[in-house]
């Protein structure tokens, strides 16, 4: 059974039921954007009954639910109707017809710098009734219905009066679909100019009137999903819809403001969980979607245990998912329910990171690997700090990493690692399959070269775990970070003495030739062998060290001291050993 119908309505129809409220937009819509040249090209294409596409609207009164909005400029008295059916596609169109068409206001609009403009459309009657001059017979003029020039010092037309309209033949667009008032005027004003204005009605005014617009109808009974997923289809030239703004729009419809409850409100007092969840350094970078991701992990674990209870089977049992299906099927009950747990088990995942000597979020390999541990921690509360299962936790989150197993698409690996992992932690023998599919070669370390990749960041960071010490300072590089002394990751091997040896970037810009260091060091090394600028460190008036306590320092970044300090030349750099 088809979940749409297709037919044509009159123009005028949908202009007078977006007028009266029955037709209106989802929240989730983004404002209306047309400039006055698109709006100008649009009124000349229904002139020459020229398609300008089909329109897509969701009939309203099923399970599918938004906050929703009257078109651009439109204004109620009293409370805004309940309204019948939502647009989906045709925003763009169905608001610039309805601006200029039937309302008694200016059109607001943008210029062709993108600035807000206000503009009354008029035609050019003797103009339109030239084919070859009908592209200039539509005219916008300015909020007090004038056209100027010299900056505005010099009024070239004037059409503030009805009179003026009439006497010139310039007919506004606001009366194209019922022209009686003008007509009125016109007879009183220049009757002598009606013959030639009736063949403008006949030609263009009737055009509109006449005008069928292709409506594809979804019913009522299609899904969220759906309706989302068709959204951004017809919408390809916009920027995809989040899950956050969707399900924002969905539980407005309930009275909730999602968007207050995440990033807060200055105007409205309220503190939001974004500010209370990246105070932690190392989750600056969580995203609402993120939020929502676990909130879905929890609702749907707590329904698939459910139906186990009940001896539930096969497909009857609920899935573990934090699909994009699975976040939008959210009621507001549900986030209710875990909102809070989640954004604690986020914080709590913050103490797990820097358990492990995270300390920003730049260091975090996958924001995406935070959504299932949140979810765990929620699951575990307290338990996730005993020896036995902090170890479980830890090697799941270091295989994860060192494995690269959390770019991508991942919303199947999260669903299975939180069911997984609590039955793991709970007892069971089989390792998640996280664990059993990581794997690390140790050919890897020649080809992580992006400071970006999951790896690369990993094993910075169990560099600095060790106990790394800078090569100047002497303190180790995570004292020098939270001093905010300036570090960064530097070659062992300088770039420019590499090149000068004739060694290869693929090479020299490994992992293996960059460790973390102070720009005081860095600024020492320049483009010196290493056996010459380690020198030049320890022989520093403010350093003084001998060569067991830099050879020390070099051992604390996992550095073979020997062939570093023996001016080593070969383009293969074995000295190193992680």
């Amino acid at each position: 059974m088809s979940s749409f119908d297709s037919t044509k309505t009159p123009l005028p129809d949908l202009i007078r039921n977006i007028t009266e409220g029955k037709v209106q937009l989802p929240d989730f819509q983004r404002g209306w954007v047309w400039d006055d040249e698109h709006v100008r090209s649009l009124l000349v294409s229904v002139t020459r009954s020229f398609p300008v596409g089909a329109v897509m609207l969701l009939e309203t009164g099923g399970d599918v639910r938004f906050q929703v909005r009257p078109v651009e400029n439109l204004e109620f008295t009293g409370s805004i109707p309940e309204p019948e059916r939502l647009i989906l596609d045709g925003q763009q169109r169905l608001t610039s017809l309805t601006q200029v068409l039937a309302l008694d206001k200016p059109v607001k609009t943008f210029n062709e710098k993108g600035r807000r403009i206000e503009r009354f459309y008029y035609i050019d009657i003797e103009k339109a009734l030239e084919d070859e001059q009908l592209e200039e017979a539509f005219i916008a003029v300015e909020a007090d219905r004038t056209v100027k020039t010299n900056f505005g010092r010099d009024i070239v037309l004037d059409l503030s009066s009805r009179q003026k309209e009439c006497e010139q033949l310039y007919f506004p667009c606001k009366q194209i679909l019922n022209s009686d008032e003008w007509e009125e005027s016109l007879q009183e004003y220049a009757p002598d100019k009606f013959v030639v204005y009736m063949k403008f009605r006949k030609k263009v005014l009737n055009a509109f009137r006449s005008y069928q617009l292709p409506v594809i109808a979804l019913g009522k009974t299609t899904s969220k999903e759906a309706v989302c997923l068709v959204f951004e289809k017809v919408n390809t030239g916009g920027v995809p819809l989040s899950v956050f703004e969707l399900v924002t729009a969905s539980f407005a419809a309930d009275g909730f403001n999602l968007r207050d409850d995440w990033y807060g409100s200055s105007i409205r007092s309220i503190t939001g969980r974004q500010s209370r969840i990246q105070n932690e350094p190392t989750l600056v970078g969580v995203e609402p979607t993120d939020f929502l991701q676990a909130i879905s992990l929890l609702h749907t674990h707590e329904k698939r245990r459910a139906d186990l209870a009940l001896g539930k089977t096969g497909k009857a049992v609920a899935a573990v998912s934090a699909k994009r299906v699975s976040v939008l099927s959210l009621t507001l009950a549900d986030y209710h329910q875990w909102a809070d747990a989640v954004e604690n088990g986020f914080l709590e995942a913050a103490k797990f990171l820097r358990k492990e000597c995270f300390f920003h979020s730049r260091d975090v390999s996958y924001r995406t690997q935070l959504v299932p541990l949140a979810a765990v921690l929620v699951q575990l509360k307290e338990r996730w700090r005993e020896p036995k299962i902090y170890k479980k936790l830890c090697q799941w989150f270091w295989c994860g990493v060192l494995g690269e197993l959390y770019g991508g698409a991942v919303e199947t690996r999260i669903a299975n690692d939180l069911e997984e992992l609590l039955a793991w932690i709970d007892g069971q023998d089989v390792q998640p399959r996280t664990i059993y599919e990581a794997a690390f070669q140790e050919g890897r370390l020649d080809t992580l070269r992006s400071r970006n990749s999951a790896a690369y960041k990993a094993l910075n960071v169990l560099v600095l775990r060790e106990g790394a010490k800078d090569f100047f300072w002497q303190a180790s590089i995570q004292e020098l970070d939270h001093e905010d002394v300036a570090l960064d990751i530097h070659h062992i091997f300088p770039k420019a003495w590499c090149e000068d040896q004739g060694i290869k970037p693929n090479i020299y810009n490994s992992i293996i030739n960059k460790t973390p260091i102070s720009y005081k060091a860095n600024r020492m090394i320049g483009r010196k062998a290493p056996s010459l600028y380690l020198d030049a460190i320890q022989t520093h008036k403010q350093v003084s060290l001998d060569d067991d306590s830099m050879n020390e320092i070099l051992v604390s970044h996992c550095i073979d001291p020997e062939p570093l300090v023996s001016g080593y030349k070969s383009n293969k750099f074995n000295w190193l050993s992680v």
